[in-house]
């Protein structure tokens, strides 16, 4: 999945520290990224010729050696950012590049991007806040509320009928392609509550045999993905929820039309039902 990097290492722990030549720049345009035409590789510091002022870029996290900045405003703008030899490209075509590091490292960008903007000002008296000095927390120095960074939960859910899988596409989504059941975990329910919900909700199927397979941080929600494998508990007859989802269907293993990517939590379990003999072992006989 996009979080397994190794060898490199993801340090994600705050540092109060100012932007040297070498760092790179995250520069965001809504879901794009500003990226180099050739080798599709971010800006460093020393690009920008001294146009922009080292005040303006929050240090956000370090892979290996490498530091990684945001371009924050203090104004809050962000237009005009125009660099020789590179453009702004959409952040769901990284999907596709034969690395996995470059994804990462901007949907991670564009989690605390979007926080940090969403947070300019509090929301409990409107005052315009500060970050802190020792860790990742928006302050206010007013009436002293504290902001962490949005980690919204949600689960992936892998509805299975004997040798068939249900698979389903967005409804109104830029995300066309073939998808699993999805939905964000809400107050008071647990993860597993939640599973039974959505499914009801957006095909009007009973699930039982609820098992947890994995989690994933997806940055370009804000959310922590959690998967799960679940069976039937009754009829098999799907009733859509047109508002959520385009269409969702049964498909058997040999003619399934998604596959692992090696990108996300999604597309690794359909990948893994894929495999018949490891997936039963693991799903009905290991505890």
């Amino acid at each position: 999945m996009i979080q397994d990097i190794a060898p490199s290492t993801f340090d994600n722990q705050y540092r109060n520290t100012t932007i040297s030549e070498n760092d790179f720049v995250v520069f965001l345009r809504g879901k794009e990224v500003l990226i180099s035409k050739e080798e599709k590789q971010l800006p460093v510091f020393s690009q920008l010729k001294e146009k922009y002022q080292k005040e303006n870029f929050q240090y956000a996290f370090s892979i290996d050696e490498n530091r990684y900045f945001l371009y924050l405003p203090r104004e809050g703008k962000k237009t005009g950012v125009e660099i020789e030899n590179f453009y702004y490209e959409k952040l769901l075509e990284f999907r596709s590049m034969e690395t996995k590091l470059l994804c990462f490292i901007l949907m991670n960008a564009y989690h605390l991007h979007a926080w940090y903007q969403d947070n300019r000002f509090c929301g409990r008296c409107g005052k315009e806040t500060v970050h802190d000095d020792k860790q990742r927390m928006l302050f206010c120095p007013s009436c002293h509320n504290m902001i962490f960074p949005k980690i919204a939960p949600a689960v992936i859910v892998a509805v299975i009928d004997g040798d068939r899988i249900l698979m389903s596409k967005y409804a109104g989504r830029e995300y066309k392609k073939y998808a699993l059941l999805a939905g964000f975990v809400e107050f008071g329910e647990t993860a597993e509550e939640t599973v039974q919900r959505e499914v009801e909700e957006e095909v009007g199927l009973k699930v039982k045999n609820i098992k947890y397979y994995k989690s994933q941080p997806w940055g370009v929600d804000s959310n922590l993905l959690s998967g799960y494998f679940v069976t039937l508990d009754g009829s098999n007859q799907i009733k859509l929820d047109e508002q959520e989802l385009a269409l969702a269907e049964w498909f058997t293993r040999e003619n399934m039309p998604a596959h692992d990517d090696g990108i996300s939590l999604t597309r690794e379990m359909m990948g893994f039902f894929e495999d018949k003999e490891a997936f039963e072992k693991w799903y009905y006989t290991d505890k």
